[in-house]
């Protein structure tokens, strides 16, 4: 029933149109508007905030990054990351529950022992491996949030990796809204490639191999016993 109520959401948000609305365009037409609600109805606008990206995060849609440099443009750097690093969560874990109740055991039972295989050597480093793919922008949010689900990884471990993995993709995307009003005001033009610059991506990928250290750790270990 669970995954039945999100499938029938997903297409009825895809049938409405409502993921257009997510669009730095959106943002620069209602800007006054926006700005004034959270003005005016501070605590307001930011629940409504993080029901809107935890129900995007929920339903995949395609609108992450706009969500994120929102956050940062409507609430600034400190409160927006922590508005978008708990919606960004929260919404992730509620796909995970529902994948891994509804499809879980039914793909363990189709898989057969390769998938038991990749579940223990998974496991063994959960939290390392979490981290590394939520670290690498080049992985899509949505897979990420099926995968350790198939794998059964603890809900604590996924909630863990998952906050302390998104912290400095979202700290690079809120950064980018605090300044989105001064790019509108010269009539600039925002675009992803101009956030994630090749030293940026770079740094993310360097913080990807340190989180892999302990497994590259207990490999070494684990050889120095044998020999």
């Amino acid at each position: 029933m669970p995954l039945a109520v999100l499938v029938a959401a997903i297409g009825a948000t895809f049938s409405l149109g409502l993921h257009e609305h997510l669009s730095i365009d959106s943002l620069r037409e209602h800007r006054a508007f926006l700005n004034g609600i959270v003005a005016d109805h501070t605590v307001l606008a930011a629940l409504a905030f993080i029901a809107i990206y935890t129900a995007s995060t929920a339903l995949s849609l395609p609108g992450g990054v706009v969500l994120t440099v929102a956050g940062g443009f409507l609430f600034g750097t400190l409160f927006g990351a922590i508005y978008v690093l708990f919606a960004a969560t929260l919404g992730a874990t509620v796909v995970f529950l529902i994948a891994r109740t509804a499809l879980g055991s039914a793909l363990r039972d189709r898989a057969g022992p390769f998938l038991q295989r990749m579940e223990a050597g998974f496991k063994e480093n959960a939290l390392s491996y979490l981290l590394v793919l939520r670290l690498i922008p080049l992985f899509p949010f949505f897979v990420v949030n099926l995968v350790p689900a198939f794998l059964g990884v603890p809900l604590r471990t996924y909630m863990l990796g998952t906050f302390v993995g998104i912290i400095p993709g979202t700290l690079v995307f809120i950064l980018a809204g605090a300044g989105l009003g001064s790019v509108f005001d010269q009539g600039g033009e925002f675009t992803v490639g101009s956030v994630l610059t090749p030293q940026v991506v770079a740094g993310l990928v360097g913080l990807s191999l340190l989180s892999l250290m302990p497994v590259v750790y207990k490999r070494i270990k684990a050889r120095r016993r044998q020999g």
